[in-house]
């Protein structure tokens, strides 16, 4: 009975430590794909500044670069690997980020 209400309390120990632990905000892993050009932030260097911009608004342009629509250069490529899932989440990450300063998360 000790030996049950122990191993019990260690997985709720456990199970709590875990949760401490949580994953990233949506979208923040997938932005690591655009760290070259635009910043895991969207603030990146020379390209087209993501930070703060409508999540409609970025979502539609990477539909339109899955469809082919602005040729067949690398935005193209890389827009047509994700789900709209995925679009969605990188368009909501993008837009909450903080166009003048750099995020700490």
């Amino acid at each position: 009975m000790r030996l049950r209400f122990t191993l019990g309390l260690l997985g709720g120990l456990a199970a709590l430590a875990i949760s401490a632990h949580a994953a990233p905000p949506a979208g923040r892993l997938l932005a690591s794909n655009c760290f070259q050009c635009h910043g895991t932030d969207g603030k990146g260097p020379g390209f087209d500044r993501l930070a703060g911009k409508n999540a409609n608004e970025i979502y539609e342009e990477m539909k339109e670069f899955q469809a082919g629509k602005e040729g067949n250069g690398i935005m193209a490529k890389h827009a047509w690997i994700y789900t709209d899932e995925q679009l969605h989440a990188l368009a909501g990450w993008f837009s909450q980020q903080n166009l003048t300063s750099r995020s700490a998360r």
